[in-house]
């Protein structure tokens, strides 16, 4: 006898009993509310082959079977180890100079208490993203004068804008945006004379290429779990 005969073989009295009672246990349980409890008990003892019976209960345990627990909360992403990134001590580098140039000061580096830098007629950028911090608060003083200079913190960090601006400015769009627990603080300070200091928010590329990543892996699960459907349909 093939499987595809299966579903064809006539249940017995035991068979549609079994059934019966593990939508009973659904009802107890509150997998299945009244109205559907009893569409489905119907719809059993009407039922002569295994073919009828098994759609029944395809969406329920059977006895005996341990159902894994699931979560009704969403677990928050972990987060940096900020602790980890406030080493104390002396920066890498306290101040740069960028006159018809430029500077960066970028990649896994000490950010000090306080850096001063200048450009003049060039540009600058300050990337924090992969930095640690020899304080809990640090202060970026940045002069910009017909040029620019570009802060880049990573999310979780708390930034503060106090610059001046004279025909040029400084960005507050990332000011208000909560710290995280434990996560520096930066303050923008300084003076912009038809120039401009920028402050961005954003993602190191290990971050980008995580959440790429997992992004991929749920669009393969989704598909998976429609293919999957279809092939019971």
């Amino acid at each position: 006898m093939t499987d595809d005969a299966v579903p064809d073989l006539r249940a017995s009295d035991a068979d549609r009993e079994q059934v019966a009672g593990i939508l009973r246990d659904a009802l107890a349980e509150g997998r299945l509310d009244m109205e559907e409890f009893e569409e489905r008990l119907d719809a059993t003892y009407k039922a002569r082959t295994y073919g009828e019976l098994a759609p029944i209960t395809r969406d329920l345990p059977a006895a005996g079977v341990t159902v894994p627990a699931v979560s009704l909360t969403k677990d928050p992403a972990a987060g940096p180890d900020w602790s980890g990134r406030i080493t104390g001590g002396e920066g890498s580098s306290t101040w740069a100079v960028a006159v018809m140039s430029g500077f960066q000061r970028k990649g896994h580096w000490t950010m000090p208490r306080r850096f001063t830098c200048l450009a003049f007629w060039g540009g600058g950028e300050i990337d924090l993203r992969e930095a640690n911090f020899t304080d809990r608060e640090v202060e970026i003083n940045a002069f910009a004068i017909m040029g620019g200079v570009d802060v880049i913190v990573p999310p979780g960090v708390e930034v503060v804008v106090r610059g001046i601006g004279v025909m040029g400015g400084f960005d507050h769009r990332e000011e208000g945006v909560p710290g995280e627990p434990g996560a520096p603080r930066v303050i923008v300070t300084g003076f912009a004379l038809w120039g401009g200091v920028g402050v961005q928010r954003k993602l190191t590329r290990a971050e980008k290429l995580r959440i790429r990543e997992e992004r991929r892996q749920e669009k393969l699960e989704r598909r998976a779990g429609r293919r999957e459907l279809d092939g019971e349909r």
